[in-house]
């Protein structure tokens, strides 16, 4: 069954989606390493406070609120895929001097906090142009299984990536495990420069023929907020993130000092509730199918908060399967909805103005997560960790809220592209 998933559709056939395909499959197999590796590093080896690593978390994501509406304008008036393979390689420096100082006996939170800063930064100029420049790429017909493919590999990299992290971590230490992460941004720019399909030159100005910096920027949020939908699936969206980062920023506190795990028995814990990840990302058109589109994005936005609930029961016994089994339906929904909003976005909005619609939801949606990191360093360290998580996980259970009162509920599949005069 999954092999049939998997060699369905035309983009077997498409070279340059192939590249782009393997380029970010091999990133996000590094980027999982980091995930468990950073955090780790932070509380075992510097021994970092709660607040600390909410304050890193925060750090790591705080450029998508702060230049994410800068990077849309940018994405519109450069070409993408220069700006995609810059970042990769400026990620790969970054991380690649945490290695480098832990060698040296010089690695401190200060490093990290820097490392976190400059990969934010990276980041939110490589996702908004990686998400702009797929319909560039490919046909808009071919958007929901484009991003299917790149969620697959975003879930095999789930499921690999954090065992691979807890064993590097035990075997060779957390800030050396780091090293494969910068690699495999070397990768990632390499397979996008490979790409040989000329990619449309940028026409920067409004709608109204109206350029500069301001108008455009204007534009991108106008985009955004002028939509019945993509208001509302900002509002879910960011609402989860919120709640979810909340949780996360005291869940490997919560492992490693609370149950007393080991970093390879988290990383275990991980890959088992990644595999719901991958489950997730095979059976998204089916699903999407049986429940019409506006369903599915409210199911698969209400179940991750539901399941990160039931956390708290593994000081009762069997952690490793209590957590893998929550984090199996939790990482499940990500894809389903992810697959469905994203595309969503792509196919109602002209390509002219791809690039700042996307970093407004950006700044949106991911402009929540810092402040969830740093809410849940703050109540980690004053109210308490078991309590920091269900109150995360009840905002996150709370954001479906958006999707079912208003009309994103009722649709069925993707609208028609909105005329220009709409957007």
């Amino acid at each position: 069954m999954i092999r049939r998933r998997l060699l369905r559709g035309k983009l077997w056939t498409h070279p340059d989606f192939l590249k782009l395909w393997s380029g970010e499959s091999v990133s996000e197999f590094g980027s999982q390493v980091t995930v468990l590796a950073l955090p780790t590093v932070a509380i075992l080896v510097l021994k970092a406070t709660a607040f600390q690593i909410g304050l890193l978390g925060a750090l790591e994501f705080l450029a998508f609120p702060v230049l994410g509406l800068v990077a849309g304008v940018y994405a519109d008036r450069w070409r993408r895929r220069p700006i995609m393979i810059a970042c990769d390689i400026g990620r790969a420096i970054a991380l690649g001097s945490i290695p480098v100082a832990a060698v040296l006996g010089m690695l401190t939170m200060t490093q990290l906090y820097l490392v976190a800063v400059c990969t934010g930064i990276f980041r939110v100029f490589f996702d908004v142009s990686y998400q702009s420049y797929l319909p560039a790429l490919i046909e808009r017909s071919d958007l929901i299984e484009g991003n299917s493919k790149l969620q697959v590999s975003e879930s095999a990299a789930q499921i690999g990536g954090p065992p691979l992290a807890g064993f590097l971590i035990q075997v060779v230490g957390g800030a050396q495990a780091i090293a494969v992460d910068a690699f495999s941004f070397l990768v990632s720019a390499v397979a996008i420069l490979a790409i040989r399909k000329p990619e449309p030159e940028p026409r920067p100005s409004t709608a109204a023929g109206v350029s500069g910096f301001l108008p455009e920027m204007k534009e991108g949020v106008e985009v955004v907020f002028r939509s019945p939908y993509l208001w509302r699936i900002a509002g879910c969206t960011a609402t989860s993130n919120l709640g979810s980062n909340m949780l996360f920023a005291v869940f490997l506190i919560f492992l490693y000092r609370i149950l007393h795990l080991q970093p390879g028995v988290a990383g275990l814990i991980f890959g088992i509730g990644a595999v719901g990840f991958l489950a997730g990302a095979l059976i998204t058109t089916t699903v999407t199918r049986r429940l019409g589109l506006g369903l599915t994005l409210a199911v698969s936005s209400c179940l991750s908060g539901l399941a990160n609930l039931g956390i708290p029961l593994a000081l009762y016994g069997a952690p490793v399967v209590v957590l893998g089994v929550l984090g199996f339906i939790a990482f499940s929904t990500g894809p389903i909805y992810n697959i469905n909003q994203v595309s969503l976005r792509q196919a109602i909005t002209p390509d002219r103005v791809q690039g700042r619609m996307n970093a407004t939801m950006r700044t949106i949606v991911w402009g929540t997560i810092p402040i969830g990191s740093f809410l849940g360093g703050i109540l980690g360290s004053t109210l308490g960790i078991v309590q920091t998580i269900l109150i995360g996980a009840a905002i996150e259970t709370l954001a479906v809220a958006w999707i079912v009162l208003g009309p994103v509920i009722r649709l069925r599949e993707q609208p028609a592209v909105p005329a220009p005069a709409d957007v």
